[in-house]
């Protein structure tokens, strides 16, 4: 923005000569652009005062210097640490130890007195759980016997075991554990070939780690496209969300669709409803999906809606705390309150909310929302100021009362169906792996490393939701059975 240049004493006194009219025009200007910086500074104020506790930004951008955040969590009343019945982890005692030491009593520490020829009365015993000094591959050869018969002289040899087709490869073992390194705990590929070196005294190529991404990428392949028909179809809510991602030095999008047992995610250029097409669930979707206020999301009439208020939530405290606006705080009371209403019923067995209270929330809602338009009127365009072509620019309050009133069914639809989750949080902590991926890469260096990533995550968030070990899931994966969900199977076409 181009300062404007302030009016000298000659340049004012010249005004007043011209009259009225042109001092009342010289005031009209200065007004119009004092209310134009007024505007700028307090956008300038809203950017900086926002931080993850009040908007989307994530909590890494808040710096050393958080501050104390009032947290909209209610107390639980529980006492802090593990609660009563938890299994708990600790280390019990072998009843059956690989090895033992027995540490004799030579010598009586009163007098000295030799015992090596007494008896022994009795042991103290502990144990230390340790690994062996030096952990080695098993190195296996495969041996197919190969004979002549004695009759027509045919050739024959045996028949090596199914995955047995190199002379000299890795076992699924080893392949399991560096895709495991690799793609689930984002260790970087020349660092797993390192752990690999020091942990069995094996020197692995970066390029065995890639390829068996590759190889596991689509083994689990047919379980991916089964777990897309599943969320297409199940009555579950479905959790849809996307994230950026750096591919090739250029801004791309994973998104990803979600249930309690199930996380899809999908590498795109694209972000909004183009990327939907492509991607084919939210499309042919027609039940309940779960989403942020995403314009987007709104162009798909056959499906149902609900947005999170977690979003809602930390818009409101912002709106709250920066221009303090009453009907902001009352509204986040409301929200809560339904909520609360929502589970208390829960647990007391019902299924539903009265219509009356339903109709005492609706109206609650219905008033909040119009005394915040009362205190976010549309701006009044200075006189004289020339038209401008499209919509007028509004506030953050009142863009946020717009969405609030268009998609009241979605915002309030965990009042209407208690099925219908309060928030989007499972689809953020399924993407929350791709975020923290990227800070240890930076970037995908390919569009087929990005997918790989993203079909290799959905198998081990998969997984992990339904509590198989991730290990013993890629193992099984390498060995040809991948796993999926029995929710998920009777989608899988049978093997060829």
């Amino acid at each position: 923005m181009t300062p404007t240049p302030h009016p000298t004493p000659e340049e004012i006194r010249a005004i007043y000569r011209q009259g009225e009219d042109a001092v009342v025009a010289s005031f009209e200007q200065m007004v119009a652009l004092m209310r134009t910086l007024e505007a700028r500074i307090q956008a300038l104020e809203d950017q900086l005062a926002k931080n993850s506790g009040n908007s989307s930004k994530p909590p890494s951008s808040d710096g050393y210097k958080k501050g104390k955040q009032r947290s909209l969590r209610q107390a639980s009343g529980k006492k802090v640490g593990a609660q009563e019945g938890h299994p708990g982890h600790s280390l019990q005692a072998a009843e059956t130890p690989d090895a033992f030491q027995v540490h004799p009593v030579e010598h009586c520490q009163g007098c000295q007195a030799s015992l090596t020829e007494v008896p022994v009365s009795d042991y103290e015993r502990r144990q230390v759980f340790d690994l062996p000094p030096v952990v080695r591959l098993i190195v296996t050869e495969h041996q197919a016997e190969i004979k002549y018969c004695p009759k027509c002289g045919q050739m024959n040899k045996g028949e090596f075991p199914a995955g047995v087709s190199q002379s000299v490869q890795y076992g699924t073992g080893i392949k399991a554990q560096l895709v495991y390194f690799n793609q689930y705990h984002h260790v970087p590929v020349e660092r797993t070939c390192e752990i690999m070196a020091d942990l069995y005294g094996q020197p692995v190529g970066a390029g065995t780690v890639v390829t068996a991404s590759d190889q596991l990428a689509e083994k689990v392949e047919p379980v991916n496209a089964a777990a897309k028909e599943y969320l297409i179809d199940t009555s579950e809510p479905v959790h849809l969300d996307e994230t950026g991602a750096r591919v090739e030095k250029e801004l791309h999008w994973i998104h990803v669709a979600s249930t309690n047992a199930v996380t899809h995610l999908e590498l795109n250029r694209r972000r909004g409803s183009q990327a939907y097409q492509e991607i084919g669930i939210l499309p042919k979707r027609t039940g309940l999906v779960v989403h942020d206020d995403y314009s987007s999301y709104f162009l798909y009439d056959n499906t149902q809606h609900a947005t999170c208020n977690a979003h809602h939530l930390r818009d409101l405290i912002f709106i709250r705390d920066q221009h303090q606006q009453s009907w902001a705080e009352k509204l986040i009371e409301l929200l809560l309150e339904i909520k609360q209403t929502v589970e208390t019923s829960q647990d007391a067995g019902r299924i539903a909310l009265d219509p009356q209270q339903i109709a005492g929330f609706e109206g609650r809602y219905a008033a909040l929302i119009e005394q915040g338009y009362q205190d976010n009127p549309l701006p009044v365009p200075a006189p004289g100021a020339a038209k401008q072509r499209g919509r007028p620019k509004q506030s953050q309050a009142r863009n946020l009362l717009d969405r609030l009133l268009k998609h009241q069914q979605a915002v309030l639809a965990y009042m209407y169906d208690f099925n219908v989750p309060f928030d989007n949080n499972l689809a953020e902590r399924d993407l929350r792996m791709v975020k923290l991926k990227q800070k240890v890469s930076g970037c995908f260096r390919t569009q087929a490393g990005g997918q790989t990533f993203c079909a290799i995550r959905s198998y081990i968030s998969t997984a992990r939701k339904n509590d198989l070990p991730i290990l013993d899931a890629l193992r099984m994966a390498f060995a040809g059975d991948p796993f999926s969900p029995s929710c998920v199977s009777v989608y899988r076409a049978p093997p060829a």
